[in-house]
């Protein structure tokens, strides 16, 4: 299956506009986002777990990153509430569930072969920097080989300067509306603009938090096997 995989072009999805679709397991549906591969695949989406689901030990070859977005996520490792941020590096294996439900941004096979830091940031307690404008601050959460991952909180009436992604850029927006001159993307948007792609991006009244990674279009990652199972 392939889904958004042209990394050329820019993809905007509104949550507005999501389409869920089942899981190998009861319980576990998804919002693909984009997609290289069938149940193996190079894959982002955001998933959603019923009260109670859950999924066999697995192995993650190709690593994971994970963001919880509402509830809590859980595995054999502990417990992760909402706000929490989980990258498990090639090779990691571990059996994810929800007792109450939970909602997760996920990547899957998308580490480089030599990024094999686990982490575990509680981003609802952790510190953010300021930012490069007034207005903006910023949340490091993972850097490896020129991918760069952030949160970025956006106060209201916060402008930034036009300015180019030799990489790309992709974006879920966390909350708020957040800008730029081409839309508007409210809460649940998902959009990856292309390497040298450019952009004046900015808030209103609402402000914005915002998921960003950069520098990930086209970067080194481990190739797919065959066969697997993941979720």
């Amino acid at each position: 299956m392939n889904l958004n995989a042209d990394f050329r072009l820019r993809v905007v999805q509104h949550a507005a506009e999501a389409t869920w679709t089942p899981s190998p397991l009861p319980g576990v549906t998804r919002r693909m986002l984009d997609r290289v591969g069938g149940e193996v695949a190079r894959a982002t989406s955001i998933v959603r777990y019923a009260a109670g689901s859950r999924f066999d030990a697995h192995g993650h070859p190709g690593g994971e990153e994970i963001l919880v977005l509402d509830g809590v996520f859980s595995d054999e490792h502990g417990d992760y509430p909402a706000g929490t941020y989980l990258r498990n590096p090639p090779g990691s294996r571990h059996a994810p569930f929800a007792r109450e439900g939970c909602t997760l941004f996920v990547k899957l096979w998308q580490s480089a072969p030599d990024d094999l830091e686990s982490v575990h940031i509680d981003t609802a307690a952790a510190t953010y920097r300021p930012g490069l404008v007034p207005g903006l601050t910023v949340l490091p959460l993972h850097e490896h080989a020129g991918v760069s991952t952030a949160l970025v909180r956006w106060a209201p009436q916060t402008q930034f300067n036009m300015h180019t992604h030799p990489g790309g850029e992709e974006i879920l927006v966390l909350a708020g509306v957040f800008r730029d001159e081409d839309c508007e993307y409210p809460t649940g948007s998902w959009l990856r603009n292309p390497r040298w792609s450019r952009h004046t991006p900015y808030t209103g009244a609402e402000g914005a938090l915002i998921y960003v990674k950069v520098g990930a279009i086209d970067a080194p990652v481990i190739p797919l096997p065959l066969i697997s199972a993941q979720h």
